[in-house]
């Protein structure tokens, strides 16, 4: 499994008007009024934090929602200082109040500018200038931008912090459950470290999520073969390959369970294919 470097600034222009569906015009507004400044990649192109796409996409939605740019700035300077690494952001949403900008964490509400708690008296009208924030769309963004997040940090924690690299794939899976890379990535995170009854869960339940998958199909076979069930592991690397026929790992493995299970000639037929997809390979 390959092990990208972590970056601060991971996500180029393409990446926000996907994410955030917002246009390129908007953006250059944005970073020209002075919202966010990107740092600057190869070719001297734009790239963004995770807190800038936050900022961005909270800008946007407060300037159509009539907030004086002022105001927006001010509240956003002061917001951006607070926010963490990686926020959950389906637990905070930001609206307009009159205008004001107010950020609301579950049942409490507070001014991004003040800090300061707005409360709500039984009884009292509710503000009838309150506009919610985060569309269904921001929210389908938030968990891609969380679970892609998420999973570059799960990759870059692996070798050193095992247990933190845990918490961030299962972060990218609750974002997204259809994330087969971080489900796969979990599953062999367990089983290396000798929890194999969740391992195998994990990969269980990213068949059911996800479907056949050769690779996927293949981590749960070596599982299985090192738990000792020899014929459930042939099976399983027999639909891996089905998937993927290039697979040369699983060809080898199959080879071997063969052998052991005194089928030789099944055993020759797949060294011979490991042969010639390692060869072809070099």
């Amino acid at each position: 499994m390959m092990k990208p470097e972590p970056s601060t600034h991971p996500y180029g222009v393409p990446d926000v008007e996907r994410l955030l569906r917002l246009p390129r015009s908007t953006l250059r507004a944005l970073i020209a009024a002075g919202f966010v400044t990107p740092a600057r990649g190869p070719r001297n192109a734009y790239l963004f934090s995770f807190q800038d796409l936050i900022v961005l996409r909270t800008a946007q939605a407060l300037s159509n929602a009539k907030v004086p740019q002022r105001r927006i700035m001010r509240a956003l300077k002061l917001l951006r200082a607070r926010l963490p690494d990686h926020l959950p952001l389906s637990q905070l949403s930001l609206q307009a109040l009159a205008d004001h900008v107010v950020v609301r964490e579950g049942g409490a509400r507070w001014h991004a500018e003040s800090g300061q708690y707005v409360f709500s008296f039984e009884g009292e009208a509710a503000p009838v200038a309150v506009h919610t924030l985060q569309s269904p769309a921001m929210r389908s963004a938030d968990a891609a931008i969380i679970a892609d997040t998420s999973y570059a940090e799960g990759i870059a924690l692996e070798e050193g912090a095992t247990d933190a690299a845990e918490r961030a794939y299962r972060r990218a899976i609750a974002a997204d459950p259809t994330r087969l890379d971080a489900r796969i990535n979990l599953g062999h995170l367990l089983h290396a470290n000798g929890r194999t009854e969740e391992a195998e869960a994990t990969y269980r339940d990213a068949l059911s999520a996800c479907g056949n998958e050769a690779t996927l199909l293949y981590n749960l076979a070596v599982l299985l073969d090192d738990l000792g069930r020899k014929p459930e592991a042939m099976r399983t690397y027999e639909a891996a390959l089905r998937e993927d026929a290039q697979l040369a790992d699983g060809h080898y493995n199959l080879a071997l369970l063969y052998e052991e299970l005194g089928q030789p000639t099944r055993a020759l037929r797949h060294m011979a294919h490991y042969r010639r997809l390692v060869q072809g390979a070099e």
